[in-house]
């Protein structure tokens, strides 16, 4: 069973504030028993990893209704029902959703608000090819279309690494590992590292200001298809043997196979692979080739403050 949408949730928690003031943290735990979710999806987190997804969607019920009028807040996290609230549980609904709440005047004039805030990215996503639907709460669109914008980034990144000269490549990891912490700097990181490829590595980075720790790298920068196999890591594993190296990062603009995979994990010395997935998901982290371009904040209702 899937998480249900938060139009799902808005008639079991209208009905829960029928029975008193409802506390908003029992009414997650209390609906989440209900529809029967296993522990894995209570605790299956939003991509801020900040609150749980239902929890997020129950929250937006909640909010919902009091657009709509069918529920006031009482004091912090509570809330209760209204009389318009209780006249519709008089009608015995079968369900409650954003197409009943709209024959309220409050209910349109908050949706009038929130359309122009999220159509323009809702529009955005759709002509990319992704369907948006009312199963999701609007921190969902947001983050659903920071996702997509972050996902066309990295490909465009990707797209760039592999047209430009294997020195670039080699620069790039360089610049990558001193900005995730390593080598001190660009300019000892670059002296650490070759232009020419010597004995199978093509670079070597200090892990800290002495040089008495050393990470020793291979970098392949292939077309998309054209994979690492198992032979390419037992070579890269004989250069490390002949360097003394106990440690080798190998990084390729392509995909390792299961094979060098599993290669990789069984041999003696610490091999990480980086492919072009983690490779870009690791420029984005750190902002190695791209830089933040608007800085957007969320903000949430601070309850304490309006508490008389």
């Amino acid at each position: 069973m899937s998480i249900p949408g938060y139009q799902t949730f808005m008639l079991p928690v209208l009905r829960k504030s029928a029975e008193g003031e409802a506390k908003i943290s029992i009414v997650i735990d209390e609906l989440s028993d209900a529809f029967g979710l296993t522990e894995d999806e209570k605790a299956e987190l939003l991509a801020s990893g900040r609150q749980t997804v239902v929890a997020n969607r129950i929250h937006w019920a909640k909010t919902y209704l009091k657009q709509a009028g069918l529920v006031v807040p009482t004091r912090r996290g509570h809330f209760q029902i209204t009389a318009r609230g209780r006249e519709v549980l008089t009608g015995n609904p079968k369900s409650i959703d954003s197409q009943l709440l709209e024959s309220f005047e409050e209910f349109q004039e908050f949706k009038a608000r929130k359309r122009t805030q999220v159509s323009a990215e809702q529009d955005g996503l759709v002509a990319q090819g992704y369907e948006t639907n009312d199963a999701q709460t609007p921190d969902e669109i947001m983050r659903s279309a920071h996702s997509l914008i972050e996902n066309a980034l990295r490909q465009e990144m990707l797209e760039k690494i592999r047209e430009a000269s294997p020195a670039f490549f080699e620069g790039l990891v360089v610049n990558l590992l001193v900005a995730m912490g390593y080598g001190g700097s660009v300019t000892n990181a670059g002296r650490a590292i070759g232009r020419a490829s010597d004995g199978g590595i093509d670079g070597v980075i200090d892990q800290d200001a002495l040089g008495l720790d050393r990470v020793y790298i291979q970098a392949k920068r292939y077309a998309d298809g054209n994979n690492i196999g198992p032979g390419a890591i037992r070579d890269f594993f004989g250069s490390l043997d002949r360097f003394k190296a106990n440690k080798g990062l190998f990084v390729t603009t392509s995909s390792f196979t299961r094979e060098a995979t599993d290669t990789a994990q069984m041999l003696s010395k610490r091999i990480v692979l980086i492919d072009s997935d983690t490779l870009t998901r690791l420029m984005v982290r750190y902002n190695v080739g791209c830089r933040v371009e608007e800085t957007l904040f969320l903000r949430r209702l601070d309850e304490d403050f309006f508490l008389d």
